[in-house]
């Protein structure tokens, strides 16, 4: 079976890499010797694959590959070498193809896929949650309330400013007089 990446059929694939990568957490527990390891599974595998295409319809091919890339949508995947993996759904990391010199239609590519899993979706808030959004939407209302008596206050400053400003007047006309002694 040739591997299938969407509904396109990946043709003369020369090698396929695999890599896979656990993570595991090391535990020193006090007074004891040696550690304790915690499975925490693993990442997302990645996968590299190279081949060539040859024929009529090369060019076009490349091309679709080229469009799935800058989609950037989780494609599906198939091949023998990772069906026990249970990859399902892979997203396209990089492509580079290129024409094979002194050959018509024929052009190599090379392809990097990365595992896609798809995102958990976040669970629903809990009594207390509800309690604080609650509590920080009356404190938000009560700011709100606090800025509309802010308004009143400032337009009640206006009957100050000529008295202010004539006496800032007087200030500087008297500053000039000692300036000028």
């Amino acid at each position: 079976m040739r591997p299938m990446l969407d509904d396109l059929e990946l043709p003369q694939v020369q090698e396929i890499t695999t890599y896979d990568r656990r993570m595991l957490a090391e535990h020193k527990p006090p007074g004891m010797d040696g550690s304790l390891l915690q499975n925490l599974g693993r990442r997302p595998g990645h996968l590299t694959l190279w081949g060539v295409k040859t024929g009529p319809g090369s060019l076009e091919f490349v091309e679709t590959l080229e469009q799935k890339f800058r989609a950037g949508q989780p494609v599906p995947f198939v091949a023998d070498i990772i069906a026990d993996a249970e990859i399902e759904t892979m997203i396209i990391d990089d492509l580079q193809w290129q024409e094979v010199a002194g050959k018509p239609d024929r052009y190599s590519y090379l392809i990097t896929l990365r595992e896609y899993i798809e995102p958990v979706e976040p669970e629903e808030t809990s009594l207390l949650q509800n309690d604080i959004l609650d509590d920080a939407g009356d404190l938000f209302n009560d700011l709100v309330n606090g800025l509309d008596i802010g308004m009143d206050f400032a337009t009640g400053l206006e009957r100050f400013v000529t008295p202010l400003s004539d006496m800032l007047g007087r200030l500087q006309q008297f500053r000039r007089t000692l300036e000028g002694r």
